[in-house]
């Protein structure tokens, strides 16, 4: 069965928004495959913390990340 795996820096997504992702990925998927698979279909976020995720060799922090979203 599916199972979409989403990693995230911790504090940055809201608990309102991470079921969004979950509810949009899950809908993408069984747009593709049809919607039969959508009880079966596992959407896992895990939340890394803040600074043990880097980008170029430089770490990222959940800051770093909202000042992208913000434009």
């Amino acid at each position: 069965m599916p199972l979409i795996q989403v990693k995230v820096l911790a504090g940055v997504f809201t608990t309102s928004q991470k079921e969004e992702i979950i509810e949009r990925l899950t809908d993408a998927l069984v747009q593709v495959q049809g919607e039969n698979l959508r009880p079966h279909t596992w959407c896992v976020i895990e939340e890394i913390a803040s600074g043990a995720w880097g980008v170029g060799g430089q770490p990222q922090t959940a800051d770093d990340v909202r000042a992208l979203g913000s434009g």
